[in-house]
């Protein structure tokens, strides 16, 4: 099968076509035709040699796959070395992929969705709520956008561009703001965070009473270290989510959430932001496109 290795830490350019052998699956496992892979930030950083987890080099990147299992169109956001043709995934977290949907919004849909929604679940999200997203015209702001919508909220987006500001508009947000202007005009019950740095502190001042800011990624920087008095202080919470490490921990909260975000999905309430598809042989140009914060949406890779 021909898969996208990556060999040793570094620019997009370390990522390699190869052939390599089929994968065999193991005990309660299945052999995934792989007909469209997310690219995530997370592999963005596991190539750069950025991620605290990353896994032992060689490899192959890639969790989240849409596919076939004989005959099954399916999705999944626990598999492994889904940069391929040929990938495997536990047979208990593949899902039935939707009949109108295509395989490349399948491998936009797990990750982004469940990342955001659970939070706002968590933070009993509802009419009334205000709800500041960041990166609202990525993968996971996408989602947070629609979702936090549905849910009745008041959505206020951030992003880098007029033209991913006016993306966020389109799926739903009421207002949209540049980075350098949130922190003077926005008060917020909930902020879903995937930037970090700079902006994660900021957005802890704009949190209204009882508010929660829910740490999702460091696009923008590492963490500062927090005060814990700043956050009794000003009668606040923080909410850190990392949703591989939930699946292993929590297994029946992500199951759960993956049913309800399916029915939604069906129902035509949300629908996962495709932004650009690439063949394997260009993964490098799908991570340039991340890296350089140019991308809108979800970046799929089609074998």
């Amino acid at each position: 099968m021909r898969a996208v290795v990556l060999r040793e830490p570094g620019g997009p350019e370390q990522l390699e076509l190869a052939e390599l052998p089929d994968p065999e699956p193991g005990e309660g496992q299945a052999l995934v035709r792989v007909r469209a892979a997310g690219v995530n930030f997370a592999d963005v950083l596991i190539r750069q040699g950025r991620y605290p987890q990353a896994p032992s080099l060689p490899t192959v990147l890639g969790h989240e796959v849409a596919g076939e299992v004989d005959g099954r169109r399916v999705m999944t956001a626990s598999g492994s070395t889904g940069y391929s043709e040929l990938t495997t995934a536990d047979e208990s977290w593949l899902f039935p992929l939707p009949e109108s949907a295509s395989f490349e919004e399948g491998a936009s849909f797990l990750t982004t969705f469940l990342t955001a929604w659970i939070p706002l679940q968590r933070a009993q999200v509802g009419p009334g709520a205000t709800v500041l997203v960041h990166a609202a015209a990525g993968g996971v702001g996408s989602a947070g956008v629609q979702l936090a919508k549905y849910l009745g909220a008041t959505v206020i987006a951030t992003a880098s561009s007029e033209e991913k500001r006016q993306a966020a508009l389109e799926l739903g947000a009421d207002e949209a703001y540049a980075y350098d202007e949130f922190a003077d005009r926005v008060h917020a019950d909930v902020v879903l965070d995937a930037v970090g740095g700079e902006v994660f502190k900021q957005s802890i001042g704009v949190l209204n009473p009882l508010g929660t800011i829910v740490g999702i990624g460091f696009a923008g920087g590492w963490w500062d270290p927090l005060d814990t008095a700043l956050m009794v202080g000003r009668n606040v919470a923080l909410q850190g989510f990392y949703l591989g490490r939930l699946i292993k921990l929590r297994p029946e909260v992500v199951r759960n959430a993956t049913v309800e975000l399916t029915a939604l999905w069906e129902e035509g309430a949300v629908k996962p932001l495709v932004g650009a598809t690439f063949p394997l042989a260009d993964a490098p140009a799908a991570h340039r496109l991340i890296e350089e914060r140019k991308s809108v949406g979800k970046v799929v890779l089609v074998p």
